[in-house]
């Protein structure tokens, strides 16, 4: 920008000076504006002044104030960029974090679904093992209980063959008179509980 400034101060400069004389001349003979009379000192005393103020203004322009204006926008697009960087860089590590958690739930999701069906499988096979027990015990307290059953059963059939045996004995003495023998009681009653069982 600066060198573009430098370029056409000096050509406006070159264009006053070659314009000057011809200007000066045609307002002469014109006898024209006061302004473009260059034959009076006061305005070439002017344009001189013009011409000073000018170069100063250009000078500042040039040395002081363009370049601060240059450094500023120079500073400002590199603050620009750093803070572009800075905002990928933020994008980047969101992203990242962003799949990390993604990653991170899906992972507790599929370790919450593997322990529940753990669970399950475990409460299944802990049922399943006391229904186990429960059932060895009740089948071993039935034949338990069936042997207690049949001793109470051949208990008393034992007993009701001898209440049978001395009801029977009495009932011969008391209807004939006479004792009947052991074995033949024995043999009848025999036959008679076989009869009932069957």
């Amino acid at each position: 920008m600066i060198p573009f400034l430098r370029r056409l101060a000096s050509w406006s400069l070159a264009a006053w000076l070659a314009l000057a004389p011809a200007m000066a001349l045609a307002q002469e003979e014109s006898g024209g504006m006061p302004q473009f009379q260059f034959s009076n000192e006061l305005t070439t005393s002017q344009v001189v002044w013009m011409v000073l103020i000018f170069l100063v203004l250009y000078l500042l322009l040039a040395r002081w104030a363009l370049p601060q204006v240059s450094s500023v926008l120079e500073e400002r697009a590199r603050r620009i960029a750093a803070d572009l960087d800075a905002a990928k860089a933020a994008k980047a590590e969101a992203d990242a974090a962003v799949a990390e958690l993604t990653a991170a739930t899906r992972n507790a999701r599929a370790e919450a679904q593997a322990e529940i069906a753990a669970a399950s499988r475990s409460a299944r096979e802990a049922a399943a093992g006391q229904t186990a027990a429960l059932n060895e015990r009740l089948e071993a307290e039935l034949r338990e209980a069936e042997t207690r059953i049949d001793a109470a059963r051949a208990a008393a059939m034992g007993a009701l063959r001898e209440v049978a045996n001395e009801t029977a004995r009495a009932m011969i003495e008391r209807l004939t008179g006479h004792t009947p023998a052991p074995e033949t009681l024995a043999a009848a009653l025999d036959h008679a509980l076989s009869t009932a069982k069957g």
